[in-house]
């Protein structure tokens, strides 16, 4: 694995001491860390495929971590959060839980903590990484489909029967055998719950 494709923890805290702690941390297990003091500079650097994950401070100067938080949902940064805070209270970790955070930590933390919970969020991130690739395949074998293939895609995975695909669509019952195995072919779909398994990630919301 080159270097670039070594995880990174992304690090935003105020206190410089705090950054450079943390940073110390992460690379002393071999992984990346890159440190911001605010989440205007963290929005500056480019996103890269790698996993990720941000460990975050609920206090910061010009906003909070749990505003960031919502701004990133807002724009479609996903990346998995971990807090952390010096004056932490149960409903703002509950309200951070609730948003998708991995975990939320009270300084002063036990440096296992905070590595267990970023493994946890870098496994997250890369399974993340992995499901949006294998969607994105299927959209790609789905977009060579004819519109007729796709017509008969989604009446195969409703559970009809060739000769009632033939009688709704118009078509002689050898035809829609034609066009059916053109859909699994192209689809690369070995089975008929093996297509509608793929359907049904084609129609989920991203995550």
């Amino acid at each position: 694995m080159n270097a670039a494709a070594v995880p990174t923890v992304f690090i935003i805290d105020d206190d410089s001491g705090m950054r450079q702690a943390v940073q110390d941390l992460v690379e002393s297990v071999g992984l990346r860390a890159e440190a911001f003091s605010t989440g205007e500079e963290f929005l500056r650097k480019p996103r890269t495929t790698y996993p990720s994950c941000l460990v975050l401070d609920v206090r910061l100067p010009q906003m909070s971590g749990l505003d960031f938080q919502r701004q990133l949902a807002e724009i479609g940064v996903q990346i998995p959060i971990i807090f952390t805070t010096a004056h932490g209270d149960i409903p703002m970790s509950v309200r951070a839980l609730k948003s998708g955070a991995v975990e939320f930590l009270t300084k002063p933390f036990r440096d296992q903590d905070l590595l267990d919970a970023i493994q946890q969020a870098l496994q997250q991130d890369r399974a993340a990484g992995e499901q949006l690739t294998e969607i994105n395949e299927l959209r790609e074998r789905y977009s060579a489909l004819t519109t007729r293939e796709r017509e008969v895609m989604t009446l195969v995975i409703s559970g009809m029967l060739n000769k009632h695909i033939a009688a709704k669509i118009g078509a002689s019952e050898a035809t829609v055998k034609i066009h059916r195995g053109h859909v699994m072919e192209k689809m690369k779909a070995g089975s008929l719950i093996e297509l509608v398994r793929m359907a049904d990630k084609l129609n989920s919301p991203p995550r």
